[in-house]
């Protein structure tokens, strides 16, 4: 086979990988294209057919139903809720997945597929519980409740993708540490931390991102002060007496979408970074 006939196979098959993942990103990115722009119609113009793409824009969903819905304080819970349930998974998280990956416990990996098996139970199953706990102890309507209930999911998640990257790194690192004199923390928190701190970061955005768009929990166990943004979604869209409002569905599901994305792209570099040491070193 002729150099030219070769380097002709590869290019057709680079312009077929281009082109599967441009209509699989198109495929994936059209519902979330047509939510933002059915956010900007007016009511008359979302249910048009065949569809309208040329229109003229207009804030008036998002104007009437933000006012209504209180959908800044809503917004402001939700970002309260995840970066705290985020970080505190993070620290409890890392800790725990640094202990079942270095130090020998009798029966430690036992305790961590106990703990990873915590996560096949249905969440209705812990939300019950959680409201009851809550509203004997009169911490219903919190945000420190729904923090500690989010905690509950994501530690498991935390702990299993840090044990396996602290498990990457090589063991010499803590023990010239602990030569020079660190204990087993100061290792850990002057060595170990700062060298993980990439797949920390990327454990750490996917923690927010879930605790983000989390219901069923931020449904049982608040009610007005610490409601978070899928609540409200989950409001409007269960309004079977006078119908879903699309309208409001689509600005909301949209102010809702729209933070996610900044955040990742604002943070991709450390999780891609993150995520290619994960795969190096594990």
């Amino acid at each position: 086979m002729s150099q030219s006939s070769t380097w002709r196979r590869r290019r057709i098959a680079h312009l077929a990988r281009v082109s599967a993942g441009i209509v699989l990103a198109a495929l994936f990115l059209f519902p979330i294209y047509w939510m933002v722009l059915s956010s900007f119609k007016l009511p008359k113009d979302i249910f048009t057919s065949p569809p309208v793409f040329l229109f003229d824009p207009t804030l008036e969903t998002y104007a009437s139903y933000m006012s209504r819905a209180d959908i800044m304080r809503r917004m402001v819970n939700t970002v309260i809720v995840a970066t705290g349930a985020g970080v505190l998974s993070i620290v409890a998280g890392t800790m725990a997945g640094y202990a079942l990956a270095r130090i020998r416990i009798r029966g430690a990996v036992t305790f961590g597929v106990i703990i990873l098996m915590s996560r096949g139970v249905p969440p209705i199953a812990l939300a019950v519980p959680m409201f009851l706990v809550a509203r004997k102890l009169g911490l219903t309507d919190m945000h420190i409740t729904l923090i500690l209930a989010y905690c509950t999911f994501l530690i498991p998640y935390v702990m299993w993708l840090m044990r396996g990257f602290f498990q990457g790194l090589p063991k010499e690192l803590e023990e010239a540490a602990m030569l020079d004199g660190c204990g087993r923390f100061g290792a850990f928190f002057k060595i170990i931390v700062p060298i993980s701190l990439p797949g920390i970061l990327s454990t750490l955005i996917f923690s927010v991102i879930l605790a983000w768009e989390e219901l069923l929990f931020a449904l049982v166990l608040t009610n007005r002060n610490a409601s978070t943004i899928p609540v409200a979604i989950a409001g409007i869209a269960g309004d079977t007496v006078n119908g879903a409002n699309w309208g409001a569905l689509t600005a909301v599901g949209t102010l809702t979408v729209v933070p996610v994305v900044i955040f990742a792209l604002l943070v991709q570099k450390w999780l891609i970074k993150g995520l290619s040491d994960g795969a190096t070193k594990g």
